[in-house]
């Protein structure tokens, strides 16, 4: 068995590997370090000014728990609005992304110490290369699913915290007097990015398919018989 021996990485394979390691951090991290609130102004009757009740969100993004706070004050509006929650629970999809990127994460720090430590014994080994092609194609068909998924939930928690909601919201549209206006909600410009890092990955993989291929033994040459000069003449005609 061949020991641990340290290669630079000059060849595509611990290169591309590189980058996918990468990738899938920003991937992961973009998406499970978000948090975000979305703020309503309520209107009471008889009064001056307007309150600002918030509820605060993050992933995994469970809105259905998360409820609205008033502060300093307990209630507006002689409501307890920690009593209401935000629509949804999107948790689903944002874990599985988040989870098959650590995998993802992880897996790559493997395949690189292999790459690195243990060339020889990768290519001596010919089950090594078909196991790590069939793993790369299915990554590749999980990071276009997981992202797919993920890009339609993102589109959903965004109208699930947009000015949308107000008319969701039993105190704003059956409280008599009492009238909501949308104020902000936060910027989801990272989980934008966790998109799209998703799909590179996607890319990144499906691109390093084609070297992991290589490696297999399905991409050996096939021998062929040399024919012509050197060959065997053909029998002579009777």
């Amino acid at each position: 068995m061949s020991g641990f021996q340290i290669n630079p990485l000059k060849e595509p394979l611990g290169f591309i590997k590189v980058l996918e390691w990468v990738a899938s951090i920003f991937a992961f991290a973009t998406c499970g370090g978000f948090k975000g609130k979305t703020e309503i102004l309520v209107h009471c009757p008889k009064a001056a000014d307007n309150k600002t009740v918030t509820a605060n969100f993050g992933y995994p993004f469970r809105l259905n728990q998360a409820s609205f706070q008033a502060a300093p004050e307990v209630n507006v509006c002689d409501i307890k609005w920690n009593e209401y929650v935000l629509i949804g629970d999107y948790s689903s999809s944002a874990q599985f992304y988040v989870t098959f990127a650590v995998f993802v994460f992880l897996y790559c720090i493997a395949a690189l110490l292999l790459y690195v430590g243990y060339t020889n014994l990768y290519r001596d080994i010919r089950k090594l290369p078909m196991i790590d092609f069939i793993i790369t194609l299915v990554v590749t068909f999980l990071w276009l699913v997981s992202t797919s998924a993920w890009a339609k939930t993102l589109t959903d928690i965004k109208v699930a915290t947009s000015p949308k909601i107000i008319p969701e919201l039993e105190p704003c549209s059956k409280h008599p007097g009492v009238t909501c206006y949308f104020d902000s909600v936060t910027s989801m410009g990272s989980l934008n990015v966790s998109v799209i890092f998703g799909f590179l990955n996607m890319i990144l993989w499906g691109g390093n398919a084609w070297f992991v291929y290589k490696e297999t033994s399905l991409h050996s040459p096939s021998n062929t018989s040399a024919h012509g000069q050197g060959g065997i003449p053909p029998p002579a005609a009777m």
